[in-house]
């Protein structure tokens, strides 16, 4: 039992690092976008658009509004599916767990089927080797 509290606590020290290696890259592609939008001045681009044509700014809200709702809805997605990655490796291991258990049952039950034929054979050739001690007429 101890060995497979090692194994969980190897397991969830691999998980900490792949989050915390996703984590790292998603702070290096923020920066980048930072670093790209600073240089490439897409706002200002974006202000002089709306600005030759000022019909087109009232959509600034809802382009806005748009996209925040996506953020917003894409991180409830991704923690849901989360929440199901979890329950699902839960249950794999309680399955795992069982069908081990029944590997376990059954290959005890196959040794005492064994360790009783053998007992049986064994007891049968002492038997036939009496039977034929008798009839070889060494007996009487």
């Amino acid at each position: 039992m101890d060995g497979m509290q090692n194994n969980k606590g190897i397991n969830t020290k691999l998980k900490f690092s792949a989050a915390f290696r996703e984590l790292i890259i998603l702070g290096v592609v923020t920066v980048f976008v930072f670093m790209a939008s600073y240089f490439l001045n897409i706002f200002n681009f974006l202000v002089k658009m709306f600005y030759e044509n000022p019909k087109e700014i009232v959509y600034i809200d809802e382009i806005i509004t748009v996209l925040l709702t996506l953020s917003i809805g894409f991180a409830v997605f991704a923690w849901r599916r989360w929440l199901e990655l979890k329950r699902e490796s839960a249950q794999r291991i309680r399955d795992e767990e069982m069908l081990r258990e029944a590997a376990e049952t059954e290959a005890d039950v196959e040794r005492i089927v064994s360790k009783q034929l053998r007992s049986d054979m064994d007891q049968i050739k002492q038997e036939i080797k009496q039977i034929l001690f008798l009839l070889s007429g060494k007996g009487k």
